[in-house]
C-alpha cells in the first residue's frame, strides 16, 4: 500500500536517517525544513523508489492549530512523524514555541483531519511526573536530576506536548499517537533496542536506531495510542514493535497524561 509520510523537522539527525528508510519502501515522503539552504542535504537522501517532497517552514511561527491545518491540508500524509526540537538550545521562549506549542497544533490539527491516521512524536524518555512501577529508585532519582537540570524546560516543553498526543486521541478511535521516547542519543551504527517499558531510565540509543524504530512503528498497523520508551538493547526492531503491538503495551500507564 502506497504512503506518504509528513517528516516534520526534516533536517534533523533523526529525520535524515529515516528519510532513505520510508523512500526505500517506494512511500512518499514530504520533508519540512526550516531554510531553503538545506535542500541540497534533503534533496541527497533520495533513495529507493519513493517520492521526495520538500517544503521550508518554520515551525517555531506556529502558534494556532490553523496554521497547521493549513499545512496539512497542503501536503495531505496520512502519517506523521515529529522530529522537530529546540533541543533545549537557545532562549527557554523557542523551546516551548516549538517543541510545545508547535508539536500540540499539529497533534490537534492531525486528529481533525480523518485521512490522517498515525502521528509518531519523537519525546525523551525522562519526560514523567512520577516514577513508573516498573523503575527502580536509582532510575527515578535519575529522572529528577534531568528535571533540576539545564534540560528541565526541554523536559517540560516536551511533557505537555505528549499529555496533549494522548488527550487529543481519545477523540478518533481510528488514529493512532504514539509518543516514542529514546534515552540518551548516540551515533553509534543501529543495532538491538530494547522498547516499551524499559527496565531503567538510564542508557543511550543510537539515532540510526531511532530511525528504524519509526519506520516500523509506521509500518505495524496494530499498534495504538501509547508511549514507548526506547534504548539500546536485544530485540529487533521488528520483533520489538510487533511485540508492544501485540501486547498493547503503554509506558504511560502510572502518569497522569491529561493536563
Amino acid at each position: 500500500m502506497t504512503r506518504h509520510i509528513l517528516i516534520l523537522g526534516g533536517h534533523g539527525k533523526i529525520a535524515q536517517l529515516l528519510t532513505p528508510l520510508l523512500l526505500q519502501k517506494s512511500w512518499t515522503v514530504t520533508s519540512i525544513i526550516r531554510t531553503s539552504e538545506q535542500i541540497p542535504t534533503i534533496e541527497g537522501l533520495a533513495t529507493g523508489h519513493g517520492k521526495l517532497n520538500i517544503l521550508v517552514r518554520s515551525l517555531e511561527d506556529v502558534r494556532e492549530v490553523s496554521q497547521a491545518k493549513g499545512i496539512l491540508d497542503e501536503v495531505k500524509p496520512d502519517s506523521i512523524v515529529w522530529t522537530a526540537g529546540a533541543g533545549g538550545k537557545g532562549p527557554v521562549e523557542r523551546t516551548f514555541a516549538v517543541d510545545r506549542d508547535a508539536a500540540t497544533c499539529f497533534v490537534r490539527a492531525a486528529v481533525d483531519t480523518p485521512s490522517i491516521s498515525k502521528l509518531v512524536l519523537i519525546s525523551y524518555l525522562a519526560c514523567r511526573r512520577a516514577s513508573p512501577s516498573w523503575w527502580d529508585a536509582d532510575s527515578w532519582e535519575y529522572v529528577r536530576k534531568v528535571h533540576a537540570s539545564s534540560l528541565a524546560d526541554y523536559c517540560e516543553a516536551k511533557l505537555q506536548a505528549d499529555q496533549v498526543l494522548v488527550q487529543e486521541a481519545t477523540k478518533r478511535s481510528d488514529f493512532a499517537a504514539i509518543s516514542l521516547r529514546p534515552g540518551m542519543l548516540t551515533d553509534a551504527s543501529s543495532g538491538g533496542v530494547e522498547l516499551g517499558k524499559t527496565k531503567s531510565a538510564r542508557g543511550n540509543i543510537s539515532r540510526a536506531s531511532v530511525a528504524e524504530t519509526v519506520s516500523a512503528l509506521l509500518e505495524n498497523e496494530g499498534l495504538g495510542t501509547c508511549w514507548l520508551d526506547l534504548l539500546d538493547g536485544e530485540e529487533d526492531v521488528g520483533t520489538a514493535v510487533e511485540l508492544v503491538a501485540q501486547g498493547r503495551v503503554d509506558a504511560s500507564d502510572g502518569e497522569k497524561t491529561h493536563p
